[in-house]
């Protein structure tokens, strides 16, 4: 380690808050960053110490301006991503890094933390994490919100599909990549493409009187036989079926 790395480290050692060493030395030497090859292109990988601060398809220059313009930070290149993380943007599972997202307003980083929460091989919709954020009006601020996610594969932008259903478009690779990103993931997008022609945007079981979101864990288990399809949530209450409490249907109580 670097001598004067070793020093700024110090700084931190003694009753600091969590992170502040690695904020220092962020400070003083500017985030690292490598790049990461994935299925849908290179994508550049920042961090800060232990805090992730960008994930990125671009060019490398492209991505170098970006970020010292938006974070107001320096960047210094390193051989690679350290193996836990590069190990976690291929997989898609952001949920157990910590993320540095001082760059973004308040209400962007509810919109991104709310998206972290989303299961993997499961989709839900912009007006839902609109409500589960408490805003439920600001259905078109949340798609803006995503549509800039500065860590995206990460914090999965890609899990978050239409209102109506359709996969919708996607700021690193367009729709198709959106796709690829879910199929891998196991979703079954021909089917949530079929159920979105059909305007089917929930599914219930006759046996349990529950109903989901199509790609919930809990809707995956109900068999034909038992499949119920709705178009809104009224229909669903009104047939005297309730809200799944896993994918959370309808807003959070």
């Amino acid at each position: 380690m670097p001598k004067v790395e070793e020093r700024l480290r110090a700084l931190g050692s003694e009753r600091a808050p969590a992170g502040f060493a690695e904020r220092v030395i962020g400070a003083a030497l500017g985030d690292a960053y490598a790049p990461v090859d994935t299925v849908i292109g290179r994508f550049w990988v920042a961090w800060n110490g232990s805090r992730i601060s960008a994930v990125q398809l671009m060019q490398e220059a492209e991505f170098v301006a970006w970020f010292e313009r938006e974070t107001r930070r320096p960047l210094r290149r390193v051989e690679s991503v350290p193996d836990r993380v590069r190990e976690r943007v291929l997989e898609m599972r952001g949920r157990d890094l910590v993320y540095d997202l001082s760059s973004i307003s308040p209400f962007e980083r509810a919109v991104l933390m709310k998206t972290l929460e989303i299961p993997r091989g499961e989709v839900r919709t912009y007006s839902w994490v609109a409500r589960e954020i408490g805003a439920p009006r600001a259905v078109r601020a949340v798609g803006t919100a995503l549509a800039n996610n500065p860590i995206p594969l990460l914090i999965p932008c890609h899990r978050v599909v239409r209102s109506d259903g359709v996969i919708g478009n996607y700021g690193a690779g367009g729709p198709v990549a959106k796709k690829r990103l879910l199929a891998l993931e196991g979703v079954r997008v021909e089917e949530l493409e079929q159920l979105a022609r059909r305007r089917t945007r929930f599914i219930g079981s006759d046996t349990t009187h529950v109903f989901c979101v199509p790609t919930c864990r809990d809707a995956r288990r109900v068999t034909d036989r038992h499949r119920v399809e709705f178009r809104t949530e009224a229909e669903a209450e009104a047939a005297g079926y309730r809200p799944c409490r896993h994918c959370r249907p309808v807003a959070a109580a």
